[in-house]
């Protein structure tokens, strides 16, 4: 008995190296994690300062603001380092050293991507082009989203159309599994002739959804009216493509053509400025408490009234559906949150 109780403590001194290594190994992971992401960060504010990037004219109205200029690419395999394509087979592709990714659909089936890290709040640009001419039935969307059946999720979602008429930009934001928060636009330009800049800002405070830097939405932490935010659950990021014509061109009755398939989104310049998120320390990459600098000033960002002034009136302009207003859908009266709306 003494043998055997010998040989036990042995074998677990021997193992106790190994224990030690894998450890280390783990925290190693994890800040190589924040490595990456700091380095990305940094590569995106030398973007932003270049000359030859979008450059949003502020001495024009909102629906007057134009794309100076293509953006410069990033020649370092962006969609291969951070996005994986996850269903589809090979309807998605990444193509031009990483630098461009397009998804696709046909009668068989549609496709989509998904990115490689989790996020706990994140400011995330992407610039999409959408399925030109006759898009009726199709959904392209671009949104995070976390996981399970009281999910947090934040969409843009894009409703083809026929050939001449508008797509519908669609947005929603779901806390703990809780959607019915939409709003929707006619967007005031043609998001198929050329890229252009969609971006979600997600920090403590609020949620602010972006067209070519222009804020159309904002969607404000509402917990003091006791209704529950996102803050607590990891979101990845997702886009698709995918056949919706029961539903999505003007109610269900313009159906999809399936003679013009295979349809295709494409996309370049993926940036992000993000905490990351490791399901091993079950921690992020950001310290939330610590006081905001030039490098971290989205995670504490909102908007001024200025800005928010502007927005209201590209929103008047623009703005097809909001869910507080929608007295036959919500006939008790608007959410609790569409007070700090106004």
């Amino acid at each position: 008995m003494a043998l055997f109780s010998s040989r036990s403590t042995s074998r677990s001194r021997s193992s106790l190296p190994y224990l030690v290594f894998l450890l280390i190994a783990a925290f190693f992971v994890f800040k190589v994690d924040i490595l990456i992401s700091q380095s990305f960060n940094s590569a995106r504010r030398n973007l932003e300062k270049t000359p030859n990037r979008i450059v949003v004219n502020p001495k024009k109205s909102p629906e007057e603001r134009v794309v100076d200029s293509l953006p410069v690419v990033l020649v370092n395999g962006t969609f291969d380092q951070h996005i994986m394509i996850s269903w589809g087979d090979d309807r998605g592709k990444i193509l031009e050293n990483g630098e461009l990714l397009t998804l696709s659909l046909d009668k068989l089936s549609g496709s989509g991507f998904q990115s490689k890290k989790e996020y706990l709040f994140a400011k995330i640009d992407m610039q999409i082009k959408l399925v030109p001419g006759n898009s009726a039935g199709t959904v392209t969307t671009f949104y995070l989203s976390s996981q399970g059946n009281k999910h947090d999720e934040i969409d843009f979602e894009f409703l083809g159309n026929s050939t001449g008429n508008p797509y519908t930009l669609h947005t929603n934001v779901f806390s703990l599994g809780q959607g019915n928060r939409e709003q929707q636009f006619f967007l005031w330009f043609d998001p198929t002739a050329d890229y252009h800049t969609y971006s979600i800002l997600w920090n403590s405070k609020c949620i602010i959804f972006y067209v070519d830097g222009i804020p159309i939405r904002e969607y404000k932490n509402p917990e003091r009216l006791g209704v529950s935010y996102l803050k607590l659950q990891p979101m990845r990021l997702y886009s698709s493509l995918w056949n919706a014509d029961d539903w999505a061109t003007q109610g269900g009755r313009v159906k999809t053509n399936w003679k013009l398939a295979p349809f295709v989104a494409s996309y370049k310049n993926f940036t992000y400025e993000a905490c990351i998120y490791s399901r091993l320390t079950s921690s992020s990459s950001c310290d939330i408490d610590s006081p905001p600098s030039t490098n971290n000033a989205w995670l504490t960002y909102e908007l001024d009234q200025r800005s928010r002034v502007r927005m209201k009136a590209l929103q008047k302009k623009h703005m097809i559906y909001d869910y507080c207003n929608d007295k036959r859908r919500f006939p008790k009266g608007p959410a609790p949150e569409c007070k700090l709306l106004q």
